[in-house]
């Protein structure tokens, strides 16, 4: 038998949990939707006191699903027809007295480019994959199976996130149409990982996995008003998750608080035989990232204010100078500037590396599926007006022309990325200014979605981390005309436990975060 002091697991007050359970059962109360913003602590107790069951909470939500996605988000490509009779397992090892954990009967959404053994399809948001039902589990899908989450369904992408044309929108694919932004219904939702970010933000389910090769788990984290975490690459492994590249691509946890991504993330991490670069966790990683979380984290930390990604939005900066006041006030030191002086100088580089990569790693995935990155590229020229109404495929066509991963300019390239990004980079400014992180703007306010001219970046935090394969944290800071903006601490390899500390005592001292109101414009 499992038994779990879930009070003294999640730090719950009696108070407090005793307050949301007294809420009527499941439903939705004037409108608003009963588990709103619930936590995995909250719902945890909700099934141990008996008050609610797995499926209860699993109906609750797939109720939502079909009640507001399809009129506002579109986040939910796939529902999973087997949602129910998993959470009735979960139910009945609870009522035998076996609890796996943290997660036990929690409902999580993934992205769709995550092989799932079961009755749903995995297409990377794709028409020519819309057949495609894995064989076997992504390690991933594994690991929350094993820690007894209830897999909802999977969401909408970025088509092959987002990873096809130079000016695609995100959020946007041929299969699942277009996520919309749940503050402001016209906005992106950034990408890749918009499904993921959107339907966390609007509670259709409790966390959510995402992928991102570069910002793709932290703009749509930020751009949803979501705590986002970019893992050190080899901390989760990648396989049976559809590839950009080897070198940069992870899955980490998207949640609406700090200690709910702490939670999933510590289920996600775990060394795979199918993903070499996991064997660099051992001894790194950990099962149980909530023993990081400290509200008094920042309190005698060294922060360094990475200047060089300020200044691209007023808005933003006014947002980010609050934050830093109350990082402060939280007893930390700033030091501002310090900025990376390699910033900006390998962006050329990143993308010959990942297209050569692209080539190589998509090819291996989809060579039991008897295709090939040239007969996708021929797939969308005779199904254009499906795939290809509102952008083409060039990076596609740019990544074809690439040699093998033997070739002279990719090692160079991906040499350059490393130097310049790591010790040059990130390792060497943390060492410069004797700091324990960094932190950014992580993007925002994000722009309206434009099918036709594709995205609007402005600015933000992504591809220092990305390139370096080190982590990443986004946490929401505020708003600017009621659309989040969020702040990215960062730092060098496997110091998710340090960054997970700073990030959850800035989240308790400014409590950011507000649910989204699905506003059709500004």
């Amino acid at each position: 038998m499992t038994t779990i002091d879930r009070r003294d697991f999640f730090g719950l007050t009696a108070l407090g949990a005793a307050a949301f359970l007294a809420r009527p059962v499941l439903a939705q109360q004037s409108g608003k939707f009963e588990l709103e913003e619930a936590t995995i602590a909250q719902l945890q107790e909700g099934m141990q006191s008996g008050r609610w069951s797995a499926r209860q909470i699993a109906q609750a939500y797939l109720a939502r699903i079909d009640a507001i996605d399809k009129k506002t988000t579109n986040a939910i490509i796939e529902r999973n027809p087997d949602a129910l009779a998993i959470a009735d397992e979960r139910d009945r090892e609870r009522k035998g007295g076996r609890v796996r954990g943290p997660l036990h009967g929690i409902p999580v959404v993934i992205k769709d480019n995550i092989d799932t053994a079961d009755r749903m399809h995995t297409t990377a948001g794709s028409l020519a994959l819309a057949d495609h039902i894995a064989q076997q589990d992504a390690h991933v899908a594994k690991r929350l199976r094993e820690a007894g989450a209830v897999i909802l369904g999977k969401t909408n992408l970025s088509e092959w996130a987002n990873f096809r044309s130079t000016h695609s929108t995100s959020g946007w694919s041929g299969r699942g149409g277009l996520t919309r932004n749940p503050y402001v219904l016209d906005r992106n939702a950034c990408g890749s990982s918009s499904g993921t970010g959107a339907a966390i933000s609007a509670n259709l389910a409790t966390v959510g996995v995402g992928t991102e090769t570069d910002g793709s788990i932290v703009c749509p984290s930020t751009s949803n008003g979501l705590v986002g975490i970019k893992p050190t690459v080899g901390l989760v492994s990648r396989s049976g998750i559809i590839p950009i590249s080897h070198s940069q691509d992870t899955a980490g946890p998207m949640a609406r608080t700090v200690r709910d991504a702490a939670i999933l993330l510590g289920a996600l991490t775990g060394v795979d035989e199918r993903d070499s670069y996991t064997m660099d966790s051992r001894g790194k990683a950990a099962e149980d990232y909530t023993k990081f979380l400290d509200e008094g984290g920042l309190k005698g930390a060294r922060i360094g204010v990475a200047r060089h990604y300020f200044g691209f939005n007023d808005h933003v900066d006014a947002v980010m100078k609050d934050a830093l006041d109350a990082m402060k006030q939280a007893g930390a030191t700033l030091v501002d500037p310090a900025d990376m002086a390699t910033a900006g100088k390998y962006d050329d580089s990143e993308f010959e590396v990942l297209l050569y990569e692209f080539k190589a790693d998509l090819n291996k995935y989809l060579e039991p599926l008897k295709l090939t990155l040239a007969d996708l590229i021929k797939f969308n020229e005779e199904h254009r007006e499906q795939e290809m109404k509102y952008f083409g495929q060039e990076i596609f066509e740019q990544a074809q022309k690439k040699g093998p991963l033997t070739d002279a300019a990719y090692k160079k390239a991906l040499a350059k990325n490393h130097r310049l990004s790591r010790t040059e980079g990130i390792d060497a400014t943390l060492k410069k200014y004797k700091v324990d992180a960094l932190v950014a703007p992580t993007g925002g306010p994000v722009w309206p979605t434009d099918l036709i001219n594709g995205d609007h970046f402005t600015g933000g935090f992504s591809t220092a981390s990305a390139v370096a394969g080190y982590p990443h944290i986004t946490v929401p800071a505020g708003f600017a005309y009621g659309l989040p903006i969020g702040i990215s601490f960062f730092a060098g390899a496997w110091s998710e436990p340090t960054l997970i500390k700073f990030a959850y005592a800035f989240e308790q001292m400014t409590r950011a975060r507000r649910a989204p109101t699905f506003l059709p414009t500004l």
